[in-house]
């Protein structure tokens, strides 16, 4: 079998295109229609978005236990990345391993730490005051996080960058 990461970098960009096209049908039948169901596929749209990204982190996880023989791979893979003097990497894994905390569990310590930092972040947070993130867009769902295509695909370059920072160190990690 290909390696995880680059699995997942490849089923996010082949997921993204699938839905861009599956959008762009949609938005097109909403120009003549303002069907319930249209709105729904908007909807589903962006919720599968969220799912697939929640769904590579955490098996991510779980291959991250199994080749590093641990009980938390993300701190292990912290570990080395701090070893190996990757803190902008290992900041970058951790914002993300938050936001998909936040996006499996909603507010918390996660969702706290990200808001403290919410400038910096490369995707936008939900704001305690916020509603909404664009007010009038029905494809909206509600999440705490934006997942957009920017954030599936940050998710697959920083798995795939984390990965290759464990290649360097353990050999049998593939």
């Amino acid at each position: 079998m290909h390696s995880f990461d680059e699995l997942a970098d490849r089923c996010a960009a082949f997921t993204l295109e699938a839905l861009r096209s599956a959008n762009e049908g949609t938005v097109e039948a909403l120009q003549t229609s303002a069907a319930t169901p249209l709105v729904k596929a908007l909807q589903m749209i962006q919720l599968q978005k969220v799912i697939f990204s929640v769904g590579m982190f955490s098996i991510f996880e779980a291959s991250l236990q199994d080749r590093l023989n641990c009980r938390d791979g993300f701190r292990e893979a912290e570990a080395i990345l701090d070893q190996q003097g990757e803190a902008e990497l290992k900041d970058r894994f951790q914002d993300l391993v938050a936001a998909i905390n936040v996006l499996k569990h909603g507010r918390g310590r996660s969702y706290d730490a990200l808001v403290a930092k919410a400038q910096c972040l490369p995707f936008r947070m939900k704001l305690p005051d916020e509603a909404f993130f664009f007010e009038g867009d029905v494809s909206e769902v509600a999440t705490l996080v934006e997942v957009d295509d920017a954030f599936v695909q940050l998710c697959g370059h920083v798995i795939r960058e984390v990965s290759e920072v464990l290649r360097k160190v353990r050999q049998d990690f593939i």
